[in-house]
């Protein structure tokens, strides 16, 4: 419901609010299915699932129906259309997701369920057909999450069951040697019962762009909910997930970038008789509701996850620009690592509904606790090199005596957090209040192998933070805002290296909204101006490897433009630009735009199926585009990338509850540079073809 039924209130009672956007909304679940391509409530922002046109905030929804046009496969494909987020700025990448927002490196800024997922060096994928949207939250979110960089957060919502008997069994084909099978079933567990399940998996056999590597998945998510009154729900959300995902290393800049006759994208660095990989996940947590009464309603949300990764590999080595004095060798890295990492979250929360006055409340008020057991060993040796030219595989691989990194972190960080948030209704005006106040805490060592000395990790931290918005929601559903709001997030003990200064960031915020009464669709602009302060970056550590450090101070000024439509005569879209400008400001790179940033980006993406009695009925055709511009390689900008815009296309068929479908992303195969620095160059992905053909009921 728009804002035009304020007209309806009782005019016998003036200081009774209009229902703006509320009643109707708020029917909506915000961790539900949605029909088409436009939300109108999210859960991220303020956790009490307002409205999309009353939160003083940038947010992005992608829907599952989204996902599903454009045959997603990867998070970075599911932030391809939208604004303010690069999706994979450095080529796909089966090990984990990399996408940055509003400039800033998001692998540490990724959560499920509300809940962050922990790994030093980027989450861990999650699989796609097991959520039901992605949204993103741009701009800091410390009041609500208690870390985070400033760019903001990408919040993954898993599927949960519903009390409708639904099923879903299919099959999937494509290039890279992909071929697999997926099933999605649930309801009810008995007829009228409290109990519902659901059952979602994945088999994938898949290589890479480059063939020698794997891509491998075997995901299975069991969810149950237990609803014994309308006031009390618990769902179970569990998933176990395994992969073999093998790294797609970089190539010198002296033989892509900088090359007459470069090496192509699927020019192999590692070796199949060498490089191996074995990543197991698992997920186990339930989220709890009760109301007591109309006004309060208490939940938790609780989760326990393990990642156990055990990885080696060979990559172009960093030294000399990763090539010998005959510039035709690659210089190559034998990486071995062991990952054990142990995290458990939970996230209590109040909410009460009242009024003082005139004025309606939203309060929350909430407390958050994280553990995270980091053990992770890694050795960096120096391996055999490869000949671009005339490349040898099979081995014998031959390693330095010595590993130029040897080092074993054993850290534990964990952080309390306790947050209050005031959402105020008085007429046409929204207002949304909030504090958050973080302890952090890290204790461990990290070993030096090689020497046996061990460097404690001992450190504290503590901030508060906080956020402050207001929008007037006009009768005609355009809705500006303004908003200020801080970050702050301590950030994990890296694999090699020591502890880091907390990131620190604020942001202020104008835009403008707008919910159409007659069609569904949502537009949004926004102009924003944020700064984050020990910004970390990965830099060479002197013997081929890499560590982390930090940059000092960025500031990133930008304008977003957005709209998402699902029409009634079957047409869909979503469109999105992006301007922004970034700045490092002090050290050695003052002055320079950060690194892998386009100034512009632009996408658009329709999808129309034919509708019912027309003579195509149940055909569908899509397609889409994607503009990433010019952009530095670095951040002493020494390496410039060209523009590139890259064409989605899909045809897909519906004969009662049959559907088949074939999705093409960058149609033209399109061979470019995703990114180029110290550390190599990346390739995005060529021309990628996916068939699917599904049974529902």
């Amino acid at each position: 419901m728009v804002v035009g039924v304020a007209a309806a209130q009782d005019a016998a009672r003036p200081t009774a609010l209009a229902p703006i956007a509320v009643s109707a909304d708020r029917k909506e679940d915000p961790r539900g299915p949605i029909k088409g391509y436009v939300a109108k409530t999210a859960t991220t922002a303020t956790k009490t699932g307002t409205p999309l046109l009353e939160t003083p905030q940038s947010i992005s929804v992608i829907t599952a129906d989204q996902m599903k046009a454009q045959g997603v496969e990867t998070l970075g494909q599911a932030l391809g259309y939208s604004a303010g987020v690069s999706g994979e700025p450095y080529g796909a990448d089966a090990r984990f997701d990399a996408p940055r927002i509003r400039g800033f490196d998001g692998r540490q800024s990724q959560f499920l369920n509300g809940l962050r997922q922990m790994r030093t060096a980027g989450a861990p994928p999650f699989e796609i057909y097991g959520l039901e949207r992605v949204e993103v939250l741009r701009g800091p979110a410390s009041v609500m999450f208690g870390q985070g960089n400033p760019g903001g957060i990408i919040n993954l919502s898993s599927k949960r069951p519903v009390f409708e008997p639904f099923g879903e069994i299919g099959v999937q084909l494509g290039n890279y040697d992909t071929y697999g099978t997926f099933f999605d079933v649930g309801g009810p567990v008995i007829d009228d019962g409290d109990f519902a399940y659901r059952l979602t998996g994945v088999a994938r056999r898949a290589n890479q762009q480059v063939e020698q590597l794997d891509n491998d998945r075997y995901f299975i998510a069991p969810a149950v909910t237990w609803k014994p009154d309308e006031g009390t729900t618990l769902t179970i959300l569990t998933s176990l997930q395994h992969d073999n995902p093998s790294s797609p290393s970089a190539l010198p800049v002296a033989l892509t970038l900088n090359s007459s006759n470069p090496l192509g994208p699927d020019f192999y660095v590692g070796d199949e008789s060498f490089d191996r990989s074995n990543r197991n996940q698992a997920n186990f947590g339930y989220e709890f509701e009760h109301e007591f009464d109309d006004q309060w309603t208490f939940r938790q949300n609780l989760r326990y996850s393990n990642l156990d990764w055990k990885y080696q590999a060979l990559g172009m080595s960093s030294l000399t620009g990763g090539v010998l004095p005959d510039g035709v060798t690659i210089r190559r890295n034998a990486t071995f690592q062991d990952e054990q990492l142990n995290t458990f979250s939970v996230d209590n929360n109040l909410q009460g509904e009242f009024s003082t006055g005139a004025v309606e409340h939203t309060l929350l008020v909430g407390l958050d606790y994280r553990y995270f057991n980091n053990n992770v060993t890694t050795q960096f040796f120096q391996a055999t090199p490869l000949n671009s030219q005339n490349p040898v595989y099979g081995g014998p691989i031959v390693l330095s005596p010595t590993a130029t990194t040897n080092t074993a972190v054993d850290s534990q960080m964990t952080q309390v957090g306790l947050y209050i948030q005031d959402e105020l209704a008085y007429e046409n005006w929204r207002a949304t209040l909030g504090l958050r106040q973080d302890w952090a805490k890290t204790q461990g060592t990290s070993t030096n192998r090689n020497t046996g000395v061990a460097r404690p990790l001992d450190k504290d931290d503590h901030k508060l933070t906080g956020r402050t918005g207001l929008a007037y929601v006009f009768d005609n559903g355009i809705a500006p805002y303004v908003s200020y709001s801080t970050s702050f997030e301590p950030v994990p003990v890296p694999a090699t290296g020591g502890p880091l200064e907390p990131t620190s960031g604020e942001q202020t915020e104008i835009g403008v909204k707008y919910q159409p009464d007659g069609w569904n669709g949502f537009l949004t602009a926004a102009l924003y101006d944020l700064r984050q302060k020990n910004v970390p970056t990965q830099v060479p550590n002197g013997s081929g490897g890499v560590m982390t450090a930090q940059i000092g101070e960025v500031r990133v000024r930008g304008l977003e433009l957005e709209g998402v439509a699902s029409l009634s005569e079957g047409l869909d879209l979503r469109a999105a630009y992006t301007y922004t400008d970034t700045e490092i400001i002090g050290g050695a790179d003052n002055g320079n735009r950060l690194d892998n940033v386009p100034t512009n980006t632009a996408s658009l993406w329709l999808d129309y199926t034919f509708e019912e009695g027309s003579v195509a009925e149940g055909f569908g055709i899509g397609g889409g585009v994607r503009y990433v511009g010019e952009r530095y390689g670095n951040t002493a900008n020494t390496y410039e990338l060209d523009a590139v815009a890259l064409l989605d296309a899909s045809v897909h068929y519906q004969k009662d509850n049959i559907k088949a479908s074939l999705n093409l992303a960058n149609l033209t195969d399109k061979e470019y540079l995703s990114s180029c620095g110290t550390f190599g160059c990346t390739y995005g992905n060529g021309r990628t073809v996916m068939g699917r053909l599904s049974l529902s009921w």
